[in-house]
């Protein structure tokens, strides 16, 4: 079994990095993709 990476309080930075991945968009995505609908809205 691989050694688990944890932070100081006992975080396992892999399964979070894991279920980040799976979450969907993230804020920044989600204001870009709506800049590029607005945009495209108005040619």
């Amino acid at each position: 079994m691989p050694h688990k990476r944890l932070t100081k309080v006992g975080t396992d930075i892999e399964e979070v990095k894991r279920l980040n991945s799976q979450s969907g968009l993230s804020y920044n995505q989600v204001k870009e993709v709506l800049a590029k609908q607005y945009v495209n809205k108005k040619k």
